[in-house]
């Protein structure tokens, strides 16, 4: 696996590197646009860095939500909000297998990606910033980034990661999929699941579907990102997965949750784990927004625990 960062904002080349100051500092100094490379891919992330601080403090990791990124709305003023706290933090777009990708996923693109592919994506970032000299880190997900959050703390632990908090994580039970499916697009998910499983077994992962696709009606997908999205997989349950997870790790429930809304209940077994806390912020919508990401961010800071 290749891993390099191929560039910054353009404003780091202008600025001279002194003697015993690192592409860290410069990066807090001047920049705020990142693209890493990593395999045969470019991933770009945002950094935000509090004042008077350098990477080495610590940077809090941002995994965003389904087909989002990571300056959409919740995601860049929850930056602001851990900034004015004292807080470091990277904000990742996930690739979603395309190459230096931006915005919200382009839904006349073929999907080309796997869920799971996120967990090899975190653990490049955790990687470049423990080059960087990061001391300490914290992971945060929203919403299906909480899963996949949740997922990398349990396949590829790193101790510099000290804590995790899951923002309104996504949760799943058995038949979920195929409800969801048909009350949105009125159409049986099983035949054309059945379809990409058949394909996948014969090695045909990579064989086009024509269907609707997550969010995005009428587009196609690859054989292997259907069966990755819609097949039964209880990991795709966050509190089942935070059972296989050691870090001290912080789910965030919003209270008026239309889109997750079995979190806290889910939760109710989970948080008799020693590392596993909870806290619902009432009234707050799936994406936490008015004042109710400043409940959040306190909520996230305080477990966090580096200032």
């Amino acid at each position: 696996m290749k891993n390099t960062l191929k560039r910054i904002a353009a404003a780091v080349f202008f600025l001279p590197l002194v003697g015993g100051i690192g592409l860290a500092q410069s990066v807090a100094q001047a920049a705020d646009r990142l693209e890493l490379e990593h395999d045969d891919l470019t991933l770009l992330a945002h950094m935000e860095m509090a004042a008077g601080s350098s990477v080495e403090d610590g940077v809090v990791l941002m995994v965003h939500g389904t087909l989002a990124h990571g300056q959409m709305e919740i995601m860049s003023s929850m930056q602001e909000l851990l900034r004015d706290a004292g807080y470091n933090s990277l904000a990742i777009n996930l690739s979603l297998g395309q190459d230096a990708r931006e915005g919200m996923y382009d839904c006349d693109t073929i999907h080309r990606h796997k869920h799971e592919d996120a967990v090899d994506e975190i653990a490049a970032w955790v990687e470049w910033l423990k080059g960087e000299g990061a001391e300490r880190l914290a992971v945060l997900g929203h919403s299906r980034g909480g899963n996949q959050v949740a997922r990398y703390l349990a396949d590829r632990p790193d101790p510099t990661v000290e804590k995790a908090v899951l923002l309104a994580p996504q949760t799943w039970s058995e038949g979920y999929y195929a409800k969801d499916y048909q009350a949105n697009y009125d159409t049986e998910l099983a035949p054309l699941l059945e379809k990409a499983e058949v394909l996948v077994e014969r090695g045909k992962m990579d064989e086009i579907i024509e269907m609707d696709f997550i969010y995005c009606p009428d587009t196609r997908a690859q054989a292997a990102s259907v069966v990755s999205y819609y097949r039964e997989d209880p990991r795709m349950d966050t509190p089942t997965v935070l059972g296989e997870v050691s870090v001290p790790t912080l789910v965030i429930v919003a209270g008026a949750d239309t889109t997750v809304t079995d979190l806290e209940e889910k939760m109710a077994e989970r948080v008799k784990d020693e590392n596993v806390q909870m806290t619902v912020v009432p009234g707050a919508d799936h994406m936490f927004r008015d004042l109710f990401l400043y409940d959040a961010a306190d909520a996230a800071t305080d477990f966090i625990g580096w200032n």
